[in-house]
């Protein structure tokens, strides 16, 4: 098992690798000012499966896969960046305007729809792969034997304290849709940034990264 000073010392890292707003953050915050808090929390659950999905692969080999090919890891990059993209600009062309989302009398995001949206960001999310691959195998203690499953421990204290730091992002985003739900004028500015922050962000994520 984890010895304790490797598991706080990880846990110290994770922290400030989570407080540190990257892709599923920005895109949580998005989630939470068009739609509100129950479509941010779902957000949040689907975010930290895909996480924890990255965790079973790297503890598992596959990150090592990852880790030599430049090839793979450009694939899985340039799909988040492309899907990030795609909601950018669905937001932007929706035909329903927030005002009638926060109303109740347009179409509302379904928590499975949620919960995948959140899902498929982090998976993707070059920040979490990086992360995982290269800082995750460092924290195992291999004179203790079962690196996998010391892996999927660290893995399970980067996931719960990932759930705790993007509720708080969530909640305070959703808090604040309320404020700009009193006025059709900044749900309409809601929804423009948003949009374009979503495709800032996904060709941020596509130009960034390993180069080799």
């Amino acid at each position: 098992m984890v010895s304790a000073d490797r598991l706080v010392a990880f846990a110290a890292m994770s922290l400030l690798l989570l407080v540190i707003p990257g892709p599923s953050v920005v895109f949580l915050i998005g989630r939470a000012l068009a739609h509100g808090r129950r479509t941010a929390l779902a957000t949040v659950v689907g975010s930290a499966g895909g996480a924890y999905v990255l965790v079973v692969a790297v503890a598992f080999g596959v990150g090592a896969v990852v880790e030599r090919s430049a090839a793979v890891f450009t694939v899985l990059k340039l799909a988040g960046a492309a899907y990030l993209v795609y909601l950018g600009v669905k937001a932007l062309r929706q035909g329903t305007s927030l005002q009638a989302v926060v109303t109740g009398d347009g179409v509302t995001h379904s928590v499975a729809r949620s919960l995948w949206e959140g899902f498929a960001v982090e998976v993707s999310n070059p920040k979490t792969i990086v992360f995982f691959v290269a800082v995750l195998p460092q924290f195992v203690d291999r004179s203790r034997g079962h690196e996998a499953l010391q892996m999927l421990v660290l893995g399970l204290v980067f996931t719960v304290l990932g759930v705790v730091s993007d509720s708080v992002w969530g909640l305070a985003a959703s808090t604040a849709r309320d404020w700009f739900g009193r006025s059709p004028r900044r749900l309409s500015l809601v929804g423009g940034v948003g949009g374009l922050t979503m495709i800032g962000l996904g060709v941020a994520v596509a130009v960034t990264g390993r180069k080799e």
